[in-house]
């Protein structure tokens, strides 16, 4: 059984993030934001719900004195050890793939159907890894049916590694859409395209396109992970390796969301042509991929 400091234990291994870390002791608490609030303020602590919903998804973080006070409260409040949300408050963050509120900000400002007008029936992805190990290539495939009349694009996101420069990277309509509106993010390594069809939808009817986005400035990659905004009735992901550069463990993973601590599903071995793949049917959220080590 656990002692008082366990309730975030989740978050500690979850990269050194508050806004994870935190998201983590409030859901082991079950508690709304909105209960938090109300212990908060009979501890004579007033926080605003905006500031714990930020706090909680990483748009902003606990800077000044009193703010930082307020951390110590909730640390008693979700039974937290003491000093372990401050620490992580005040720590510099490193930029992480997986830190996805940048990107989500540019999709909730630049389009805002978030691909509701589509159901997704199939997603395939294939990334190429290069002899240098890194993850250049990303070809993909999908078929869509449109819930709505007039439905002509699909919203892509696309989270880097932390060496991806966002205005260099490449999207490219291999079948049947062409890039639409595309929006690096001017200090996260992501951004946000459009992939526009070259027939407009109507309701019920399906459309399959294939894309590619080439990244030159992947760096080293370790993972593939695809984050599930609609449910989809078939996923396959393949990584595909150079023979000069072959890892040693390929493994599949999931986790709640991106950025949540990562949950080794099965282990999976190279084929004759030096790749791995994921099948999976029937998901309504969360995420799934694949990851790799190198010797």
């Amino acid at each position: 059984m656990g002692g008082a400091g366990d309730p975030a234990r989740g978050a500690w291994t979850g990269g050194g993030l508050f806004h994870v870390a935190l998201r983590a002791a409030i859901r082991e608490r079950g508690l709304t934001l909105e209960r938090l609030r109300f212990h908060l303020a009979q501890r004579g602590v007033s926080v605003g719900l905006s500031s714990l919903s930020n706090w909680q998804n990483g748009h902003s973080r606990p800077e000044t004195p009193a703010s930082l006070n307020a951390v110590r409260e909730l640390e008693r409040v979700l039974g937290v050890r003491p000093e372990s949300l401050v620490r992580l408050a005040t720590r510099s963050p490193a930029v992480r793939c997986a830190d996805i509120a940048p990107v989500a900000d540019l999709l909730d400002g630049l389009l805002s159907s978030h691909n509701q007008d589509v159901e997704v029936i199939s997603v395939q992805h294939r990334i190429t890894v290069d002899a240098e190990r890194c993850g250049t290539s990303l070809w993909s495939q999908l078929l869509v049916r449109a819930v709505r009349d007039g439905v002509d694009r699909y919203v892509v996101r696309y989270y880097g590694n932390p060496s991806c420069v966002p205005g260099l990277v490449v999207a490219r309509g291999l079948a049947n859409c062409r890039p639409g509106r595309f929006v690096p993010h001017p200090s996260a390594p992501g951004l946000v395209y459009e992939l526009v069809f070259d027939h407009v939808l109507r309701a019920g009817e399906t459309w399959v396109f294939e894309s590619e986005l080439v990244d030159p400035t992947a760096g080293v990659s370790t993972e593939f992970a695809y984050g599930f905004r609609n449910p989809t009735q078939q996923f396959l992901v393949q990584a595909r390796f150079d023979p000069r550069a072959v890892p040693v463990r390929c493994y599949a993973f999931a986790q709640q969301d991106l950025e949540d601590e990562q949950h080794t599903t099965g282990e999976l071995h190279l084929n004759a042509h030096h790749a791995v793949h994921l099948l999976a049917s029937s998901v309504d959220s969360g995420v799934l991929g694949i990851g790799w080590q190198w010797a």
